[in-house]
C-alpha cells in the first residue's frame, strides 16, 4: 500500500519567513513543484512511491494538481479537509506534514503519523 502524504500548504509555507504573504499562491505553487520528488521518491521511513495530497485553503485556492501532486482546495478550513483525509486512509499509511499542534492532535486520533514542516522543505 502506499504512504498517504498530506501537507499543510499554510503551515508549511508559513514556516520559513521567505515573503510568501506578498504572493500565498505563488507560494502554494512552487510548495506543489518542490513535493513532486517525493511522490517516486519518498521520504524516511516512508519509501516511494507516495500518493502525495497538498491541500490549500484562502488566497491559494484554485492551485493546480500537477503529476505527483494532487492539490485540493478546502472549501472552508484546510485542518478539516487534512483531517477528513487522514481519516479517510483506513488502514493505509498516511503521512500529515504540519507543525499545527491541534491538528497533529485530530490526525494521530486516526492513526496518521506526523512530522513537521523540515520534512519537505526543498533539500
Amino acid at each position: 500500500m502506499r504512504t498517504l502524504l498530506v501537507v499543510d500548504a499554510a503551515n508549511v509555507v508559513g514556516s520559513v519567513p521567505d515573503g510568501w504573504w506578498r504572493d500565498r499562491r505563488g507560494a502554494a505553487e512552487r510548495l506543489r513543484d518542490g513535493l513532486v520528488g517525493y511522490a517516486q521518491e519518498g521520504l524516511p521511513g516512508h519509501p516511494g512511491p507516495l500518493e502525495v495530497v497538498l491541500v490549500v485553503e484562502g488566497a491559494a485556492r484554485g492551485v493546480e494538481s500537477v503529476p505527483g501532486v494532487r492539490v485540493e482546495s478546502a472549501p472552508g478550513s484546510g485542518d478539516d479537509r487534512i483531517a477528513e483525509l487522514a481519516a479517510g486512509a483506513g488502514d493505509r499509511p498516511c503521512l500529515v506534514v504540519t507543525a499545527d499542534r491541534e491538528l497533529r492532535r485530530r490526525v494521530a486520533a486516526s492513526g496518521a503519523e506526523c512530522a513537521g514542516p523540515r520534512t519537505v522543505r526543498p533539500r
